[in-house]
């Protein structure tokens, strides 16, 4: 609230908006002085002529709005500025933020968790290959795995595993299943397996967790030609393309519905 009110404060046109925008349903006069501008002023800012700043404001928040409305409101300034960036509209990101605050637009935070979950030992014959290189040359190159949870109303929850190509940044492979098991992650696995075109070498990245560990997923990722590859003691950076993806799934649309 503290934030809105200084805007109101130091930008008088917001309050001229404002009364515009209510005209039809509260008396001008009465607005005004609980918004505390003079009517004469108010009369004054709608009978100027736009600027051409205001007038491009206008315009962009036009497209901003269309941007926000087909992302189901859960895009942010960031990810806004970056369309727009991706559309030709040279704008700052302080630009966009300022005009989605005025307007009342806002994305969806992401939810801060703090968990403490003992991690497994890796095995002696694996590295870490990534090494926190996220670029690949190429598709099928380098794929990131990982397990999260999907709570549904009314039941138990729902486990998710995944396989991101860092290459193409898309999911190659995915299974759901109500047990977080070592089956879980092996059919997400197969699923990225039978949509390559060539039995290429692929390194697969993935934590320290008991499903990846295990002896039997071990010997799967030899049998296919897959170079197993696992986080060291305090390595959790080297999943940011999963966890990503998991927080923006639950953000934008597992908690949004």
């Amino acid at each position: 609230m503290a934030r809105s009110d200084n805007v109101l404060r130091e930008r008088p046109e917001v309050k001229y908006g404002i009364i515009d925008r209510c005209r039809e349903a509260y008396p001008i006069r009465l607005m005004c002085r609980c918004l505390k501008v003079s009517p004469s002023c108010y009369y004054g800012w709608r009978d100027r002529p736009m600027s051409p700043r205001a007038r491009e404001n206008q315009r962009l928040l036009e497209r901003i709005r269309v941007l926000h409305a087909e992302s189901d409101n859960v895009l942010g300034a960031g990810r806004i500025w970056e369309d727009l960036r991706d559309e030709g509209e040279q704008c700052s990101l302080n630009r966009v933020a300022r005009l989605m605050h005025v307007d009342g637009l806002k994305g969806i935070p992401c939810k801060k968790k703090h968990r403490n979950k003992k991690s497994g030992t890796r095995p002696s014959n694996v590295e870490n290959h990534l090494a926190r290189d996220f670029a690949a040359d190429g598709p099928n190159t380098k794929w990131v795995t990982n397990i999260t949870y999907i709570g549904i109303d009314g039941g138990p929850w729902l486990y998710l595993c995944v396989v991101i190509d860092l290459h193409l940044g898309i999911v190659v492979g995915w299974s759901m299943s109500r047990c977080q098991n070592r089956q879980l992650v092996l059919q997400a696995v197969l699923m990225a397996l039978w949509q390559q075109e060539s039995r290429q070498p692929v390194i697969l990245h993935s934590d320290r967790g008991c499903q990846y560990t295990s002896d039997g997923y071990q010997r799967f990722l030899k049998g296919h030609n897959v170079a197993c590859s696992m986080s060291g003691v305090g390595s959790c950076a080297d999943h940011a393309a999963c966890d990503g993806f998991f927080g923006m799934l639950k953000r934008e649309r597992v908690n949004h519905r």
